[in-house]
């Protein structure tokens, strides 16, 4: 009898279970390459912010939630997400730049010793002034850092190193060391305009030599209702990069040379600021472009009386780098990989979680962004004008390039590290037999260069999901499919959809994307940063 009870126990208790946690579906990989065949398809010409190939995209996705039943989330009860954005093109023949120092004026060759793009707030730019270094020309008080202590840069143009000091953290130097943060402290200090400068290291990481590769590339910004381009500061009157060659002009009869600076660097020292004996006269023209591209959104309402309210966030941006400038064949970069993939895993995703017996307990809006290849725009606008309440956003899951060459074994969740979702995360992939594995770059920041960086920045937790390193086949180097791709095609022609994709690779990545989801928007306690967290700190709400 006693026998006959356990077993009868161990029967409910697994029914229960298999009540609690009902198998989920399993993605399709034919609706998978179906969705990258038309998204990387050379029709729509590269996707490109502001681009008719951008729109069709977008329409395609309009098209894929409307089947669904999706609730649409755009404006004026649409998908779309319409975004004004002005672009702007530097006149290459028009930068003209003088240094007039203690040894007379030198003329600066652009682009040979100097790099400028375009102004988004003014056609015509011209800049005239003293020149004053101030280190990195960061301010982080949070790391006992500032360069601009008993520094009087008003009215003056500052120099800067580029990058950050090497002891500073990865994910918080990033934060600190962005252009975005310079330009903020600069003009708050008064100065008017703004000279980044080489190092040896950032010669290492990106020789200013792969830089020319990017003249070309318009200036984007989206823009405020006033009509004026945001995150923008018109007292910075004019900007270049310098390199270490027109650097060492800057510094010619100053109190430290550049190789003294250097030296610092070497030793990790972050040399303090001071004027130098250089003036500035520095011109160039801009032509200004008036665009529109969207951002596409739509809802799955949750079944929970209370927690319906509140959203899981899914996010992809659609948009790629439209045509080659300097290739002669093949010209359009499809960006199957770059983000045709991760666009085609959110539609997936979507479709199983609208196709299950009860919706998830939370809502779950899914973005698909405009403007991540022009700085992380699309999401940048949808975080400063959110369709649903900002504060109901509990978490954004964030596809990005997801390399489908290789079927993995685990899961890369960039920021998990930051916040409860770290173990959400584990929890969701362990249900896969699948494992979460730290971030194996965690130089590179990588938790600040994508989409949900801009959600983080309004204090909503966030995880970038990629494929892990270690491949479900002995025989497969899971680092070396994701180098090759990086080295061989990113932002290239050449990432298009070719036999490289393993479809079952696609299926287990969207069917972890989906567990994921799934689990944050059942757990009854809404994700949180953890005690003492930078970003949670700097941004929580």
């Amino acid at each position: 009898m006693k026998r006959a009870l356990i077993t009868l126990c161990l029967l409910l208790t697994s029914s229960l279970n298999a009540w609690a946690e009902p198998s989920l579906p399993k993605a399709d990989a034919n609706r998978l390459q179906a969705h990258l065949q038309f998204l990387a398809h050379d029709l729509l010409e590269g996707r490109d912010t502001g681009s008719r190939g951008h729109d069709i995209a977008a329409q395609y996705m309009v098209s894929q939630f409307t089947q669904l039943g999706l609730r649409p989330a755009g404006d004026n009860g649409s998908y779309l997400q319409a975004i004004p954005f002005r672009q702007a093109y530097l006149v290459q023949d028009s930068a003209k730049l003088v240094l007039k120092g203690a040894g007379g004026e030198t003329s600066l060759e652009y682009p040979r010793q100097y790099l400028t793009s375009a102004s988004l707030t003014s056609e015509v730019s011209q800049l005239q002034g003293k020149l004053v270094f101030a280190g990195y020309g960061i301010v982080a008080p949070e790391l006992q850092h500032d360069d601009y202590a008993k520094l009087d840069v008003k009215g003056k143009v500052v120099v800067v190193l580029s990058g950050k000091p090497k002891s500073f953290p990865s994910e918080e130097g990033a934060h600190f060391g962005s252009g975005s943060e310079k330009n903020r402290h600069a003009a708050a200090h008064g100065a008017i305009g703004m000279i980044t400068i080489s190092t040896p290291l950032a010669e290492k990481v990106r020789p200013y030599q792969n830089l020319l590769n990017y003249l070309h590339m318009p200036s984007v910004s989206w823009l405020k209702a006033d009509g004026e381009p945001a995150n923008q500061y018109p007292q910075l009157q004019n900007s270049a990069y310098f390199s270490q060659e027109a650097a060492a002009v800057l510094f010619e009869g100053a109190p430290r040379s550049l190789q003294d600076i250097y030296t610092d660097l070497e030793q990790d020292k972050s040399p303090a600021g001071f004027a130098l004996p250089t003036e500035i006269e520095f011109s160039k023209r801009s032509e200004h472009k008036a665009i529109s591209s969207p951002n596409v959104a739509a809802i799955l309402p949750g079944s929970d009386a209370k927690l319906k309210e509140e959203f899981v966030v899914y996010t992809a941006h659609l948009d790629h780098i439209g045509f080659a400038k300097t290739v002669k064949q093949d010209k359009i970069n499809n960006g199957a990989m770059d983000n045709a993939s991760g666009s085609s895993v959110l539609l997936e995703t979507a479709r199983l979680l609208s196709g299950l017996p009860q919706a998830p307990k939370r809502s779950i809006l899914f973005l698909s962004l405009t403007g991540e290849e022009k700085g992380l725009l699309g999401a940048d606008y949808f975080a400063n004008h959110p369709t649903v309440p900002l504060k109901s956003m509990v978490a954004n899951v964030n596809l990005d390039m997801p390399i489908l060459t290789y079927e993995a074994a685990d899961v890369i969740a960039f920021g998990a590290n930051h916040s409860s979702l770290q173990g959400t995360v584990a929890d969701a992939l362990a249900k896969l037999g699948m494992s979460l594995s730290p971030d194996p770059w965690p130089e590179q920041a990588l938790f600040t260069r994508s989409d949900h960086y801009m959600f983080v920045k309004k204090g909503i937790p966030a995880v970038f999901l990629v494929p892990g390193l270690t491949s479900m086949d002995p025989n497969v180097d899971g680092a070396k499919k994701f180098g090759e791709f990086l080295h061989t095609d990113y932002h290239k022609p050449s990432d298009e959809l070719n036999d490289n994709f393993n479809w079952r690779a696609a299926q287990r990545f969207t069917e972890a994307n989906l567990q994921i989801g799934l689990t944050i928007a059942n757990d009854p306690l809404r994700p949180s940063w953890n005690e003492g967290d930078f970003f949670g700190n700097t941004f929580g709400q």
